[in-house]
């Protein structure tokens, strides 16, 4: 191996790194299993890269690549198990129901944003049926994780990133007919929350006020402004945590159990997955706020649709600290 050749080769592919990285995701719903998956894909192509013959794009080569190695991680490895409801001095109320997908991990919008396409995570296709934003929100990457492992490449390879169903074929070895009604399945098995509303564009002038009143409401415990900002079939979940709560009524009386415990926070706004976020840390007498964990808001038009917290486990990704001062 020459340093020539290993320069290349990074050089070449280096403009689809980005873009890869998303369809992982996308596919494997965990960005720690998309990275694993990533650097699988740019090993087998580094060492596969004397065979192409560029009978096909080099993106589209190495979207074969990936999607194959995304597939058999979904077939050999176990998901990650529900886990147990672990905060102290607060009993949960009745969940409305147990959700499928406990292993999601949100992604940082600045893996999403870049010279690669945007959000998308690369050029679209002229068969893509959804928007760029949309194809990354939480609600559509966990209902993708419900699809058949082989419908869900599919799903992503034709509807989201738009190529044709021959390129398909040539990608899964099989044939454009197999594709097809393999599209036809999926398209009628995944279920979708679409928001009741479009959602705000991002950081306009109607963002910023429903995510500053929410932070206003939840940092001072006011279950009432934080009601008024829900639509009635918000919706609540906490992978890896099973619990779900549908319903604005729902919502309202787990959050109302949080702060009847005495819990109060701290907000430190980012971004995940295209929507505001915030990184949750819970404040201690000795003037040091903990953080605790990561809220999600899925807007629509001037309300909040949908709010998923996620473990402490990956502030790190989006730059949060572990702890910050208590104001």
């Amino acid at each position: 191996m020459k340093e020539a050749t290993a320069e290349a080769f990074q050089e070449l592919t280096e403009p689809y790194r980005r873009e890869l990285q998303v369809h992982c995701y996308r596919m494997l719903g965990s960005v720690q299993d998309a990275e694993d998956a990533l650097q699988d894909t740019l090993l087998a192509a580094w060492q596969g890269f004397a065979g192409f013959e560029g009978r096909s794009s080099l993106r589209t080569w190495l979207y074969r690549i990936a999607t194959n190695r995304c597939l058999n991680a979904r077939r050999s490895a176990g998901r990650r198990r529900a886990k147990e409801w672990d905060v102290p001095d607060v009993e949960p109320p009745a969940s409305t129901r147990l959700g499928e997908v406990v292993w999601l991990e949100p992604m940082p919008d600045t893996m999403l944003d870049g010279p690669a396409g945007g959000l998308s995570g690369g050029p679209l296709g002229p068969e893509a049926r959804y928007e760029q934003a949309e194809a990354v929100s939480l609600a559509f990457v966990t209902a993708l994780q419900i699809l058949p492992p082989r419908q869900l490449a599919v799903l992503i390879l034709r509807d989201v990133l738009g190529f044709h169903a021959d390129e398909v074929a040539g990608m899964l070895d099989s044939s454009v007919e197999s594709v097809k009604s393999a599209l036809k399945r999926a398209r009628a098995t995944l279920e979708y929350r679409r928001p009741p509303a479009p959602p705000p564009a991002a950081g306009s002038p109607a963002e910023e006020a429903i995510v500053a009143a929410f932070a206003r409401a939840w940092e001072s415990a006011d279950v009432d402004a934080l009601v008024t900002l829900l639509t009635d079939d918000a919706f609540m979940s906490m992978p890896p945590m099973p619990f779900e709560y549908a319903g604005r009524a729902a919502v309202a009386h787990f959050s109302a159990g949080i702060f009847r415990s005495g819990r109060r926070f701290d907000l430190v706004p980012t971004r995940a997955n295209g929507q505001p976020a915030f990184g949750a840390y819970l404040r201690s007498p000795g003037g040091i706020s903990h953080g605790v964990g990561l809220y999600v808001l899925t807007l629509a038009d001037d309300r909040i649709c949908a709010l998923i917290r996620f473990e402490n486990s990956v502030l790190p990704r989006f730059g949060l600290p572990r702890s910050i001062p208590s104001p």
